[in-house]
């Protein structure tokens, strides 16, 4: 039972994060006076996942430690199952241990950093939320358990981009951020169905171990659905503009998340599902060719940057494609060394950001690299970002929201007036929608649906005109003054003894 308990890592954190959730939605945590006990909690909870994941390393070392370590079952459905598994090997325990305590500083960094901030306990929360998912993430000892830890990785990911929802750029990047990491999510869930079609299951011993068995288009298939999950996390080229935008977070989560935790998250995938792409060599060459091209990218791009945070974010856009490379080419352990050690700079280089900012203050921006400078196509393609973003809208976005138009105008021409839809809305785009008649109370009502309402509101408005406006209201009144003074005088005979005896019998009779 201690080896199962100090293998629920991701439990502290999540449970801390409920707690602080609903301590505000009780009142019991608000303003400056419960900063101490989100702050506590969410430190606290770290601290003992950090104590868990070093005491399962403790034990590793000192005997074998089985892996993964089943604690049962968490669905099942025919011949398919999903187990409740971790995964405590030398690749999941000490990234774990890496990430919970660059965590533990963060925390406490922003305990003082984000004192009397208006959303204090919810950076707490979503913060210990992200600690709970990646703790998942790295410890999960199959694919779905993962794709939890993915999700909420995600998820938190969204709600500090989107921290200031108050601003319109913090939500249009946070949106835009959420979207564009749905397009990996989908190559994501495609892998599990093929790995439990093509494997038996999706285990990653069982994906790693049925890799070999596997035709090599099936595993280059599959390789590149865990690739393209991995892709949009870490912000590969072509679909490495949303971490510009993520940058509108505050500075502590933008080291949690982009130096040490989410950004990592795509490079861990490949590493645990190494023995897959070994048997799938053009996965692994597209692997090596899309590092390349974002270590470039973010080389180029980061020349051009005059700001400490965007000088950052390329250096570890930059960093992570050469992850990539190197996995791509199979140094699979030199991607693990250099993740390690780029996750604790980059922490530490962020966190120092707002220092470094104050220092400069009042300084002019550095001049562009001589080098750079002198290839002004080159220099203009890099202060652009190489219009990976516009080439996108191009891409996708125009077209989607074209198409989103013509099914509008097809609904609004065709299906509305099908279905007797009210007529303002066949109103045409950017116009008031107003009545033909001119009386915004009224409403033009078109098809089978519009005949019968308009037959319905002549009988009303006859009835109307004829029994209450033209003076027959008071013969309306007197009839039904009448007709309750007859009902009254039935039921008072049928509470009669003799009347209700002949009331029951006739009702016997009718039911025999």
């Amino acid at each position: 039972m201690l080896l199962e308990g100090l293998a629920l890592t991701p439990l502290p954190p999540l449970l801390a994060a409920a707690c602080i959730g609903g301590g505000v939605l009780a009142g019991r945590i608000r303003g400056e006076a419960g900063e101490h006990i989100s702050s506590r909690l969410a430190l606290g909870a770290a601290g003992l996942a950090l104590v868990q994941i070093l005491a399962l390393l403790v034990i590793k070392w000192l005997a074998t430690l089985n892996s993964p370590l089943r604690l049962g079952t968490w669905l099942r459905s025919g011949g398919y199952h999903i187990d409740i598994e971790f995964s405590l090997d030398i690749l999941s325990l000490p990234l774990a241990a890496l990430f919970a305590l660059l965590a533990l500083m963060v925390l406490r960094f922003s305990v003082n950093y984000m004192h009397r901030e208006a959303g204090f306990h919810r950076f707490f929360m979503v913060l210990s939320l992200f600690l709970g998912a990646m703790l998942l993430l790295t410890t999960a000892g199959n694919a779905a358990l993962c794709f939890v830890g993915w999700e909420l990785a995600g998820l938190s990911s969204y709600l500090l981009i989107a921290y200031h929802y108050d601003r319109p750029v913090a939500a249009a990047n946070a949106t835009r951020a959420f979207v564009t990491n749905r397009v990996g999510d989908a190559g994501f869930m495609l892998g599990l169905v093929l790995a439990f079609l093509w494997t038996g299951g999706i285990a990653w011993a069982d994906i790693n171990g049925a890799s070999t068995r596997l035709q090599e288009w099936q595993a280059g298939v599959l390789a590149c659905c865990f690739l393209l999950a991995a892709t949009a996390k870490s912000a590969l080229v072509p679909l490495a503009p949303w971490l510009a935008r993520a940058m509108e977070g505050p500075t502590p989560s933008s080291a949690i998340f982009y130096g040490v935790g989410v950004i990592q998250a795509g490079v861990y995938l490949v590493l645990r599902l190494e023995s897959l792409f070994t048997q799938a060599p053009a996965a692994m060459a597209l692997m090596a060719g899309l590092g390349l091209a974002t270590a470039l990218y973010g080389f180029f791009c980061g020349l051009a940057q005059t700001d400490v945070k965007s000088a950052l974010l390329f250096a570890t856009t930059g960093q992570v494609g050469l992850m990539f490379f190197a996995a791509g080419l199979g140094f699979w352990q030199w991607a693990f060394w250099h993740l390690c050690a780029h996750a604790v700079l980059r922490g530490y280089q962020f966190l120092c950001a707002p220092a470094l900012m104050h220092a400069v203050a009042g300084h002019p921006p550095r001049p562009v690299h001589p080098w750079l400078g002198r290839r002004r196509l080159l220099y203009m393609a890099a202060l652009q970002r190489f219009w990976l973003e516009d080439l996108g809208d191009w891409l996708v976005v125009k077209p989607t929201q074209r198409l989103a138009a013509d099914l509008n105008a097809f609904d609004r021409q065709i299906v509305e007036p099908a279905f007797g839809l009210p007529a303002p809305a066949l109103a045409l785009p950017g116009t008031a929608a107003r009545p033909p008649s001119g009386d915004p109370e009224v409403l033009r009502v078109s098809g089978l649906a519009g005949l019968a309402l308009r037959a319905l509101a002549n009988a009303l408005h006859w009835f109307e005109e004829k029994l209450v406006l033209q003076g027959n209201g008071q013969n309306l009144a007197g009839l039904g003054r009448r007709l309750g003074a007859r009902l009254n005088h039935i039921e008072n005979l049928l509470n009669q003894p003799r009347f209700l005896v002949v009331f029951i019998l006739a009702t016997l009779l009718a039911v025999f």
